[in-house]
């Protein structure tokens, strides 16, 4: 019978203050939509940061003929000066950290960079010379690049070192910027909801300030008072969650998996694990925000 009337009451709160309910559940549902993306952007920061630095080489470039850089003085490389750069990678301060080297020759680069750009604008001037042979090195860490990096430099018929992390940092550090501005949206929703649900409690409860000054006359206690209020508040933000709720699944689904998995096949992208560990995260954070409100504000509202 009080749980009965208790729910009643919730009903009856939510009819009667239908559009306030349907803001509410508005503000809830794009606020933790933000909150759901940028949980799921640092996801996929996270597994393409592991994915690409793991791939990542040092790239250790040979003089051409045509070099002037480094220690290059319009010389190609010497058979010794290749040997001397693999006796340093073999040797045993370097060879620990590496897991495997591999050597191109001009005519092995000369094949890859005719796969990639084909017969574009001037890639006919290009011969095999131009292109410098190279020592491809895996690292087992690649946050060990540096010292290979220093130790190989200086060489003679090195015209220079390249650590291909250094070219990934830039896109890393916009996708954190995107993230971190997906998070600063999603706080300024949420205050927006906790704002409206307060205010939205508080209208509740004035437009039934007779029915309340009964209950107490009767001997209501001020829990009894406050919870259908409470409900009412977890209610409109829990179909908020829910909709945000979808809505991260069926970005997942649709859009990373679906579109960009099509696009950039060979990218690994969040799948729907991570979307089912974002769920409750909202769900809870909706239920928490709209109780401690509402709580807050028909707490406020008895008082006076």
């Amino acid at each position: 019978m009080r749980f009965g009337l208790i729910m009643s009451e919730v009903g009856h709160g939510l009819r009667r203050n239908f559009s306030m309910v349907v803001s509410v559940v508005l503000v809830t549902f794009i606020s933790l939509t933000f909150v759901g993306a940028a949980i799921l952007l640092q996801f996929q920061i996270g597994q393409m940061k592991g994915y690409w630095y793991d791939r990542a080489q040092v790239a250790v470039y040979m003089c051409t003929s045509l070099s002037t850089d480094g220690n290059c003085k319009l010389a190609e490389a010497t058979k010794d000066q290749k040997a001397l750069v693999e006796a340093q990678l073999k040797s045993p301060a370097i060879a620990g950290l590496i897991k495997r080297v591999d050597f191109e020759n001009h005519d092995q680069v000369y094949a890859e960079y005719k796969a990639q750009f084909g017969d574009t604008t001037g890639s006919d001037f290009v011969t095999p010379a131009f292109l410098p042979e190279t020592f491809w090195i895996n690292l087992k860490d690649p946050q060990q690049a540096d010292v290979i990096v220093e130790s190989v430099s200086d060489l003679p018929g090195v015209e220079q070192v390249k650590d291909q992390r250094k070219y990934l940092d830039p896109i890393f550090t916009a996708l954190n910027a995107a993230s971190f501005t997906a998070v600063g949206v999603a706080a300024l929703m949420l205050v927006a909801a906790v704002l409206l649900i307060a205010t939205t409690i508080r209208l509740s409860a004035f437009s039934r300030r007779r029915e309340l000054g009964i209950m107490r006359l009767v001997g209501a206690s001020n829990r009894f008072i406050q919870t259908p209020f409470i409900l009412e508040g977890v209610i409109a933000a829990l179909i908020g969650s829910v909709l945000a709720s979808a809505a991260v699944v069926a970005i997942v689904k649709f859009f990373v998996q679906g579109y960009l998995g099509g696009q950039a096949q060979d990218t690994p992208f969040i799948g729907m694990s991570d979307a089912l560990i974002v769920v409750p995260i909202l769900l809870v954070v909706g239920a928490v925000l709209a109780a401690s409100s509402a709580s807050f504000a028909i707490g406020r509202y008895l008082k006076v």
